[in-house]
This record gives C-alpha cells, sequence and structure tokens, in this order.
C-alpha cells in the first residue's frame, strides 16, 4: 500500500498545509510546473519525489517531460500537458492510444479532473488541479489517494484556499 500526495501548478509557490496534508503519504508527485527549484528542495527534504517538468521548468534528469513506472502494479504515466479526456494532447495521444496505463497523471490546465476514460481501457485520468498562486483557477488544490494492490482507492480532493 502506497500513500500518494499530488500536487501541480505551484507556480514558485508552496501552501505549507500541503505538509500537514501529505504528512501521512509514502510519496509526493508534483505534475509539472514547479518554477522555483526552492519548492523541490522542500518537497524532496520532506518525502520522495516524483517529478515532472512543466512548460515553465527546465527539463533535466531529474525533472523530464514524461515519467513511465509502475507501483503498486499499476502502470502510471505523468506529464505535464496531456490534454484531457477525449482531447489528449497530439503529442502523446499516440502513445496513449497504442499502450494506455493504468493512470495517466497531467497538469497544466489548472482544472481539477478525476475521471475514468471508458475509451482507454478505462484508465483513471488525475489532473489535481493547481496548488499555487498563478494562474486563473479560484481555488487551489491538490489531491491524496492510496493505490494499493492494483487498486486506486480513497481518492480525496484538498482544498487550500481562494488563489
Amino acid at each position: 500500500m502506497t500513500r500518494i500526495g499530488l500536487l501541480s501548478d505551484t507556480h514558485s509557490y508552496l501552501d505549507d498545509q500541503l505538509f500537514r496534508y501529505f504528512d501521512t503519504c509514502d510519496e509526493i508527485w508534483h505534475a509539472g510546473d514547479v518554477g522555483d527549484q526552492n519548492v523541490l528542495t522542500q518537497l524532496r527534504a520532506f518525502k520522495p519525489l516524483r517529478v515532472v517538468c512543466g512548460n515553465i521548468d527546465h527539463e533535466d534528469d531529474l525533472m523530464p517531460s514524461h515519467l513511465r513506472f509502475t507501483l503498486e502494479g499499476l502502470d502510471i504515466w505523468m506529464t505535464h500537458i496531456a490534454g484531457a479526456p477525449p482531447r489528449y494532447n497530439p503529442i502523446i495521444r499516440p502513445n496513449l492510444k497504442l499502450n494506455p496505463p493504468n493512470i495517466l497523471v497531467c497538469g497544466h490546465s489548472h482544472i481539477l479532473k478525476v475521471v475514468r476514460d471508458p475509451t482507454m481501457q478505462n484508465m483513471l485520468f488525475v489532473n489535481p488541479g493547481a496548488a499555487g498562486k498563478t494562474g486563473f483557477h479560484i481555488v487551489r488544490t491538490a489531491v491524496r489517494f492510496t493505490l494499493n494492490e492494483q487498486k486506486t482507492q480513497d481518492m480525496q480532493v484538498i482544498e487550500l484556499g481562494k488563489r
């Protein structure tokens, strides 16, 4: 069983509340648009971190554009700009159709969305919205959930307050 804290689009702002909400998590995932590297430093000091590069970040070995991995028997693909069901980003669409993951995690839109896509073998699409203060969103959000024996459980939306 692995407890995940998921956030995206911090744009250099890391809300202290996240440390309390993610205290019971085993890993933190950041779906891009980190901004200031201090955000990564703080998150890495707190918990193991998986992170992808957003369109405001600089890609490197520690922050790739795409991250695909297996955890708790689930195939997970994390990227910043994925689009949303049924209109996926044309850059990822061919690989997504050819080999859909169990879970697709992204950011970029600043719109919280958790939905299954029956056209992609019932893949779970998860966008945690935006945890930062920059953007058009009204409420800052993150997500917390559990992966356990090839299942996603206890999905919780965390509201961090107004932008």
